[in-house]
């Protein structure tokens, strides 16, 4: 098992796949970097670490907001990342955050096969 990181925005089929995301996998741990307004209106079939950040700061204030959210709570090498939600800047943020924390990454997706390292 390994933890997931997977970055949570507000459409409802973004919502719709991050939730086929935690429910097709036992994850050791899931943390969601979202909005106060993701937080609010998702509700994860399992226990979820919501990193709460407001997306419209400037991305490197994103960045070490986000760093700060996962700071000592991710205890091996490498996470799955899950992007298809949201857009570019917070993309880039997430992505900057864990490999500022010296976390290596493997992308996954849901398919019609299931779950999927791309």
């Amino acid at each position: 098992m390994t933890d997931l990181v997977a970055c949570l925005s507000s459409g409802e089929k973004s919502r719709a796949h991050v939730a086929k995301l935690i429910e097709g996998q036992d994850w050791k741990k899931i943390f969601l970097v979202t909005d106060e307004h993701g937080m609010r209106n998702f509700k994860p079939a399992k226990e979820a670490d919501f990193i709460v950040v407001d997306f419209q700061k400037p991305v490197f204030q994103l960045i070490e907001n986000i760093r700060n959210g996962l700071h000592g709570k991710i205890y091996d090498f490498e996470v799955a990342l899950n992007l298809v939600s949201g857009n570019g800047k917070e993309h880039m943020a997430i992505l900057s955050a864990l490999l500022k924390l010296g976390i290596g990454v493997r992308l996954v997706a849901v398919t019609k096969e299931g779950i999927k390292e791309l």
